[in-house]
């Protein structure tokens, strides 16, 4: 594969399927049978298995599958200093009916009871033990800080902490900064940041959801965009910094849709990031136009036409044809491919089998060295 700094030509968005021993430990600590170290002498030996399996099949970009999270966001939220998570009653649910279309989700959330603060975090320690077991390039995901408060909007920030929500992003931008220098002192040389609000902000009916609350979606998409700016601005040069759009994944279902129009000037030329993972595997995600809007340079667009909501195996030739269309809005040179989500933003998992998610990471690897060379 030509090139050695992320993304690479087959790069993945990096949330695997839960295996079979990983799973029953954790309903077994649920249970009282297990205590949390014995979970994580499994994770620990699950997590060396699938990095391996991934070094098999020829991935650069590594990573620990998630396997010690829940929620591919709210785990790393709540550790944020100034952050809490819990479960909404009834009453106080912000979503009385799941956005997900056909799937219901828990009713957790993270809400911001203090000051926003970074002194530390389990998930950098995560980071380390994936360092320490692989020659490929690790790497770490956290969820975007736009993700603190974009489901919840102000009832998630306590008034009385933040009065004046320019402070709460000041402060949220400040914290997030001090945890991509934890990464980066670490180790970590490739950090994604994924954040689905950008896309979001593209689907009619989520921007009628926002306006009913109070917010105006245009504003709120160059407050994320500045918080995200704040965060990265002083990552060291040998730090790439990518970010990750999808329209939502919560076993095999999804949010919203709409094409990437409405962001696509300020996404790839205001976001301060050096690639994007951008989804592309439905019609719901429309055409690949905005594309055109991509600065011709360094900047990369991973496409993410392999779908990891199903278990049918994309065929080779189609997939290569899409990429073609791409290459016409964008210099191929510019591209990367990878399936569009990961196979589990929960521990839940998406609706296919492991030997059916190693077929499909296969299939990137070999489409991408077909292509690329």
């Amino acid at each position: 594969m030509p090139g050695t700094k992320p993304p690479f030509r087959a790069d993945h968005v990096g949330s695997l399927l839960r295996p079979a021993p990983l799973k029953a430990a954790r309903q077994q600590v649920e249970a009282g049978a297990m205590t949390r170290e014995a979970l994580r002498a499994v994770e620990d030996e699950e997590i060396r298995k699938v990095i391996r399996r991934q070094e098999e099949i020829g991935l650069q970009a590594v990573t620990d599958g998630e396997f010690r999270r829940t929620y591919w966001h709210f785990d790393f939220l709540e550790h944020i200093g100034g952050c809490e998570g819990y479960y909404m009653d009834a009453d106080t649910r912000l979503d009385k009916n799941s956005s997900f279309k056909g799937a219901v989700i828990r009713p957790y959330m993270v809400r911001v009871v203090g000051k926003l603060h970074f002194d530390g975090h389990p998930h950098v320690e995560h980071f380390r033990f994936l360092k320490a077991n692989t020659a490929r390039t690790p790497k770490a995901m956290i969820p975007s800080p736009s993700m603190m408060n974009y489901r919840g909007g102000r009832k998630v920030v306590s008034e009385s902490v933040y009065p004046d929500l320019d402070d709460y992003y000041a402060d949220l931008a400040r914290a997030y900064a001090g945890a991509v220098r934890a990464f980066y002192d670490a180790g970590c040389r490739y950090l994604q940041i994924d954040d689905v609000s950008f896309a979001y902000l593209c689907d009619k009916d989520q921007r009628a959801m926002l306006r009913a609350r109070g917010d105006d979606p245009d504003r709120l998409f160059d407050t994320y965009r500045a918080v995200f700016n704040a965060a990265v601005k002083d990552r060291p040069k040998d730090m790439v910094v990518t970010t990750h759009l999808c329209r939502g994944n919560f076993r095999s279902t999804f949010v919203a849709s709409g094409g990437y129009e409405a962001v696509a000037d300020k996404l790839f030329n205001d976001l301060d990031v050096d690639g994007y993972f951008l989804e592309w595997d439905s019609e719901r995600a429309g055409g690949f136009e905005p594309l055109r809007l991509l600065p011709k340079g360094s900047k990369k667009v991973v496409l993410g036409l392999v779908t990891s909501k199903t278990g049918r195996l994309e065929d080779r030739d189609a997939v290569r044809r899409r990429i073609e269309e791409a290459a016409r809005y964008a210099p191929l040179d510019q591209l990367c491919l990878s399936p569009q989500c990961g196979f589990a933003s929960t521990e839940e998992g998406n609706t296919l089998t492991e030997d059916e998610q190693w077929a499909k990471l296969r299939r990137v690897v070999e489409i991408a060295n077909e292509v690329w060379g």
